[in-house]
């Protein structure tokens, strides 16, 4: 099957296409700048989400999009919402019959503003004019150390009651490469790591692994924001399913010496 993966190149992109290639589906890289280090067997095609230059020439003849792209900032409205629009609406010129969406384990229920606009975006492709698939996915294992490891730099732990189940990248993109073979199947079930854990124990394990001595920091939940964090609103309900390992054995993999 001729697939293409928007943002291929990324922390959740690149384990999208090295799974569909392994199926042996052919595999389009859709990105702004060429990957470094590409995928044996996948093509690179440019295409710039936030404009729609380059979607026509990159999905002729494509049956399935995944779209693995994510942006923080000011302009995540404009690329994540409105992008996907034009994505959609050249899928349609292409005749694409699948679109792939991941989104977040409880962003309809955490008022912020990146939630929201995830929010936005789901609505987006299950309004829209493509048969779609739609996987909800608990915080990625990267992204809850790089909250730690900027705190570090400044010799912090943040501490607080916030709750997060952080999942492995890699399990999730695993589902969505099964996903393009199940074809469309609307809302498929949410996937999350196999842990519930606050934001004081999960800066434990980061400490105790890492053998760092580091000032606390407590964070209150003030806001209803910081409440449902604390709620547990970014877990998985009893509908969820856990899968792979926890941020300790993250933890392991990724900073294990060599020959260790």
């Amino acid at each position: 099957m001729q697939v293409a993966v928007l943002g291929g190149t990324g922390t959740l992109g690149l384990p999208v296409v090295r799974n569909l290639a392994a199926q042996g589906h052919t595999v389009r890289v859709l990105t702004r700048t060429a990957p470094k280090d590409p995928v044996p067997g996948t093509q690179h095609f440019p295409v710039d989400l936030s404009t729609g230059e380059g979607l026509d020439e990159a999905l002729e003849g494509v049956y399935t999009v995944v779209d693995a792209a994510n942006h923080f900032g000011v302009r995540s409205g404009k690329v994540l919402v409105e992008g996907v629009r034009s994505l959609l609406a050249a899928e349609q010129r292409a005749r694409v019959g699948h679109h792939v969406e991941i989104s977040i384990v409880g962003c309809d229920q955490v008022p912020f503003s990146y939630y929201r606009t995830k929010v936005a975006q789901e609505q987006v492709v299950t309004q829209g004019p493509v048969p779609w698939t739609l996987l909800r996915a608990t915080q990625f294992h990267e992204l809850i150390d790089q909250w730690f490891t900027a705190a570090a730099r400044l010799r912090l732990s943040p501490r607080g009651a916030m709750r997060f189940q952080p999942v492995d990248v890699t399990a999730v993109g695993a589902r969505l490469a099964d996903a393009v073979d199940a074809g469309p199947s609307g809302r498929v079930p949410d996937v999350g790591g196999p842990v519930v854990q606050t934001l004081s124990e999960l800066a434990a394990v980061r400490r105790a692994a890492l053998g760092q001595s580091l000032l606390p920091v407590p964070l209150p939940p003030l806001g209803r924001a910081a409440r449902r964090l604390r709620d547990a609103a970014l877990c998985l309900d009893n509908d969820g399913e856990a899968v792979s390992f926890d941020y300790s054995e993250w933890l392991r993999r990724r900073y294990a010496k060599p020959g260790s």
